[in-house]
């Protein structure tokens, strides 16, 4: 039986402005992002800012050394521009080195099968080539308007200080604070001596800060040289060096090879809205086949939305499952992601998601530039012979699912962490906003469900009687509640534009998520 309170309600605020709106995981990074709308930046400047600054503040969820994808939205043009930023294996990769353990089941984000000493899990042997800064510097020097160095400074300005440590993430340090301790640069920077967690104990105010002073200077090096700067030079040698001396096949051909692929968004027409989704290996396709089942259905009551959602998921996944190579029953385990959604003045909106894919990623810092590296190795099968089978130089299968829609005055930017969940929650919201006529603040308290555990419906128990009744008609329901931590559902973030006016929210329960407003006159 649940000890959660019965009497605890949490919302957060939606304010309407003509100006523009980062919504984001973080707090203060969606505050760096507005402050680059206040200084006359594009929604894509505001975008490089709070990517490098969340990298910052919630390394653990993503970075530079990760990779991701992000739908663009060109107001002016109605051009829905997609950048898949995705990880890639290494070239150097060898599949021999990633043999099958027979002891069953990996124990993290993915059920497969288990690799001796968890080698595509955790560890050097888990980084894969990554792309997050050429995904934003392609961005920026298609759209942006302002500095690539001055959109850098506020990620500087906070690794120098040093990210503060308060209850939540000394929470999330502790959460793997044993794996954190296998790797010396990792539990340097994350651990007090070595085992246990940093953290602030139970005062009321924290002071215990991260120290971050070599990624502030990587990040320095990087808004001196340019985004092509982190896959050449003194960067890429120090990150290709220090992976390979813990083990890894990272290598400076591998960086300096790495280009994002940047396209038209894949257009899909729903009703009269049109949803604009990555292509190609994301959770895109996947939500694409959701809303054309959902098109021709009674979505008039939540007794009839709701059962809908849950069939058109589950035979959605079925098929990504099948078609896609991500396949088997999904275990709890926490993801590593992170999304923010911007929309400016003008009505240019960026939907980005950005990760490390799994929390705290490969658990290995590199010390001589102070980044958290990804494990995206574990993004593929380590049996052969599967579509998405572990090889070298091959692009990796996301789950990311950020998207752009347009309806009559209304057009927004969606998209959540929060590993297969994620398709989950941003089809419904998407419903919520173009088939019942919600706002972002309405769509986003609204009780959701969850189709991605391939066992079932994890649904919100606040949703009424007969709603659960009628989901149970169509696939098993267990109910759960929307809670800080653990996350039974995933953890979005969107905007809106509403003729002129601008709005944003952030996942109700997460306590640093937030949205920020560029001042008007």
């Amino acid at each position: 039986m649940s000890a959660m309170s019965k009497t605890q309600h949490v919302c957060k605020h939606v304010i309407e402005t003509p100006g523009g709106v980062v919504a984001s995981q973080h707090r203060l990074a969606a505050e760096a992002g507005a402050e680059v709308l206040r200084a006359g930046g594009d929604a894509v400047d505001a975008a490089v800012a709070t990517s490098f600054t969340i990298g910052v503040l919630e390394p653990w969820m993503s970075g530079p050394a990760g990779g991701g994808a992000a739908v663009h939205w060109r107001a002016d043009t109605g051009e829905a521009v997609a950048i898949n930023f995705g990880m890639r294996s290494p070239k150097g990769l060898n599949v021999g080195d990633y043999p099958l353990s027979g002891d069953g089941k990996a124990g993290d984000l993915f059920p497969w099968e288990r690799v001796v000493d968890d080698r595509n899990v955790q560890g050097a042997t888990a980084i894969a080539v990554p792309g997050t800064v050429d995904g934003l510097g392609q961005a920026h020097a298609r759209w942006g308007r302002m500095p690539w160095a001055d959109l850098l400074a506020p990620a500087i300005a906070h690794a120098r200080e040093g990210m503060l440590v308060d209850w939540y993430a000394a929470l999330l340090i502790a959460s793997v604070a044993r794996n954190l301790a296998q790797d010396a640069d990792a539990a340097a920077l994350f651990l007090d001596d070595g085992i246990w967690p940093k953290g602030s104990g139970w005062t009321a105010i924290p002071d215990n800060r991260l120290e971050q002073g070599a990624m502030a200077d990587t990040l320095d090096a990087l808004a001196k040289g340019g985004a092509r700067s982190f896959y050449s030079g003194d960067i890429a040698q120090a990150l290709a060096g220090d992976v390979q001396a813990k083990g890894g096949c990272l290598s400076t051909e591998d960086l300096a090879g790495y280009r994002a692929w940047m396209g038209r968004a894949q257009p899909v027409p729903y009703r009269d809205a049109m949803f604009h989704v990555m292509p190609g290996l994301t959770a895109g396709p996947t939500f694409a086949r959701v809303v054309e089942q959902l098109s021709d259905q009674d979505l008039s009551t939540p007794a009839q939305a709701y059962p809908a959602y849950a069939g058109a998921l589950a035979r959605a996944y079925a098929e990504r499952l099948g078609k896609m190579g991500d396949t088997g029953e999904i275990p709890e385990a926490p993801g590593c992601t992170t999304h923010f959604s911007v929309v400016d003045r003008a009505g240019n909106m960026v939907a980005h998601t950005q990760t490390l894919l799994s929390i705290f990623g490969s658990r290995v810092v590199s010390p001589s530039t102070g980044l958290l590296m990804n494990n995206g190795i574990m993004w593929f099968d380590p049996e052969q012979g599967k579509p998405n089978s572990l090889a070298p130089n091959k692009s990796c299968l996301m789950n990311v699912c950020p998207i752009v829609g347009t309806q009559g005055t209304r057009s927004f930017a969606l998209g959540a962490s929060g590993g297969r969940k994620i398709v989950s929650a941003v089809s419904q919201l998407a419903s919520f906003i173009t088939d019942t006529g919600m706002d972002i603040g309405a769509a986003f308290h609204a009780p959701r469900i969850d189709v991605s555990s391939g066992t079932g419906v994890i649904a919100d128990e606040t949703l009424p009687p007969e709603v659960l009744s009628a989901i149970e008609t169509v696939l098993p329901v267990q109910t759960t509640r929307r809670t800080v931590l653990p996350y039974a559902f995933a953890c979005p973030a969107g905007v809106m534009r509403d003729g002129a006016i601008n709005t944003g929210c952030t996942e109700i329960m997460s306590p640093w998520g937030d949205t920020a407003l560029e001042e008007t006159a």
